[in-house]
């Protein structure tokens, strides 16, 4: 079954595609910039964009009209004429627009954002009560074919990037060695507690700011990546359980935790910096850095916790905020990609672009519940919640 509506007389030969200003505090990406919306044109999409969509992140509307989108005057036209909403966050509730989004999305339309399903069980039962096909990015599957649709990973890299830099601002020293007349500085030590994308980008800034830099993983699979970016590996007893469905990691049992936080206990005390960037999706973020390494840091130091959104991985972490304890910064910014919104713009929009073209053959929504990609990222469609865990939740 098609989710797509019927379409206006006047416009049924093509699919409506619209970008919305996003709503969120804070937000400062949008969904499709200028190159997307020209490609999404020539494969013969109608672009709709609002007013000014684009333009905290660099992009102005004079750019989307020579890419041949054409420019919507406020969100409740755009809504109403959309056969399928492009965000990059979830739907929220606007006081500017005095509505949910949700609320404004056209029934029976297509929606493709990063929803966070399995935190907003609310907002999966308006839209299935809607009928609208919602897509998650953060829900592609971690598979070969799905690597250009990987939106997690786009902003993992800028997360990786940008919590170097913050560090390097936070912290009293000098991040490489530097040979002075009044004598040597030595290079600071950085530690990263997660080596997958973020933790990986994370070492080869670091790296490359001078750093001397280690990292810590569960999985013995990661060592070489590490140690090519020029890190020493922690190493680290392996779990079989530590990947779940789709490649994301799997939130492992206390004891493994309690393993996890007493071997790198010392080397979070000898650490100038760490960076912390252990998600689990849908879960609280695991603690690794606890109140006691904290206590043991010297003075000056700084945590990054890229975990903050999700509660963080230290014991001390408040959201949103530095805190400072013992001595030691403890920075948890919140929507770090959102801060370099021109880059995290354009990787964004080319994963959406990545799957709308696995989604959309000859103009039409093609809802193929057997491929792995459809059926991971598809969380509403035809009235009813289709992703499993999802639906546990909002049936709850």
């Amino acid at each position: 079954m098609n989710a797509i509506s019927a379409v206006r007389p006047y416009e049924e030969a093509l699919l409506i595609v619209a970008i919305p200003k996003e709503t969120a505090a804070g937000e400062r990406r949008v969904a499709v910039t200028p190159d997307v919306a020209s490609r999404l044109a020539q494969s013969g999409f109608s672009v709709l964009v609002e007013r000014g969509a684009g333009m905290q992140a660099g992009f102005l509307d004079f750019a989307y009209q020579a890419a041949g989108a054409s420019i919507v005057q406020g969100p409740r036209e755009l809504y109403d004429r959309a056969d399928l909403v492009l965000k990059v966050q979830r739907p929220q509730v606007s006081d500017d627009l005095g509505a949910d989004e949700a609320d404004l999305l056209r029934e029976g339309c297509a929606l493709i954002a990063f929803l966070q399903p399995m935190m907003n069980p609310d907002m999966v039962r308006v839209l299935a009560r809607r009928r609208i096909t919602a897509f998650s990015m953060d829900a592609i599957p971690r598979i070969s074919r799905a690597q250009g649709m990987d939106a997690l990973s786009a902003m993992s890299n800028v997360g990786g990037y940008k919590s170097v830099l913050l560090a390097a601002s936070a912290l009293p020293k000098f991040f490489p060695m530097l040979m002075t007349a009044a004598g040597t500085i030595p290079p600071a030590k950085v530690l990263i507690l997660g080596a997958g994308v973020a933790g990986l980008q994370a070492i080869a800034t670091a790296r490359r700011l001078g750093a001397v830099v280690s990292a810590f993983d569960t999985r013995a699979v990661v060592k070489e990546q590490v140690e090519s970016l020029g890190a020493t590996f922690v190493a680290a007893p392996v779990h079989a359980d530590g990947e779940g469905a789709g490649g994301y990691a799997k939130e492992l049992s206390s004891e493994a935790q309690a393993r996890e936080r007493e071997l790198i206990s010392k080397s979070v005390m000898e650490s100038d910096v760490v960076i912390t960037t252990a998600l689990v999706p849908g879960k609280r973020a695991p603690i690794l850095v606890t109140d006691e390494m904290v206590k043991g840091m010297r003075p000056g130091s700084v945590i990054i916790d890229l975990a903050g959104e999700m509660g963080g991985n230290c014991e001390l972490t408040v959201p949103g905020e530095t805190a400072v304890k013992y001595g030691v910064s403890i920075l948890a910014p919140l929507n770090v990609p959102s801060s370099m919104p021109l880059h995290a713009s354009q990787l964004y929009a080319r994963t959406v672009f990545a799957l709308l073209t696995h989604l959309v053959r000859e103009g039409q929504l093609q809802m193929d519940m057997s491929d792995e990609i459809t059926r991971s990222v598809c969380i509403t469609h035809a009235g009813a919640v289709v992703n499993d865990a999802a639906r546990a939740l909002a049936e709850a």
